[in-house]
């Protein structure tokens, strides 16, 4: 699930869904914030090829993190660190 294989697509993979993720990032957003844009992005008439729920946005969100693509402030902001 984190990474595509023969039977995922990497709009299925948590690698992909941290890609989309990443480009919401472009000024402090939180947890709430990205979820709501891509919530309403997935419900919409051009949504992205796969579902993702809130806990695979979260797993995504933590293997960013891990990687060093985002930042986390004391004030529970997430920052893009690639920028």
């Amino acid at each position: 699930m984190i990474l595509p294989t023969k039977h995922i697509r990497f709009s299925e993979s948590l690698l992909g869904l941290g890609g989309i993720l990443l480009s919401f990032i472009n000024e402090p957003k939180t947890v709430d914030d990205i979820w709501f844009k891509y919530s309403e992005i997935n419900n919409s008439k051009k949504g992205f090829p796969a579902y993702h729920n809130f806990d695979n946005v979260i797993l995504a969100l933590n293997y960013l993190y891990l990687i060093g693509a985002i930042l986390i402030d004391n004030n529970g902001k997430i920052h893009n660190a690639v920028n």
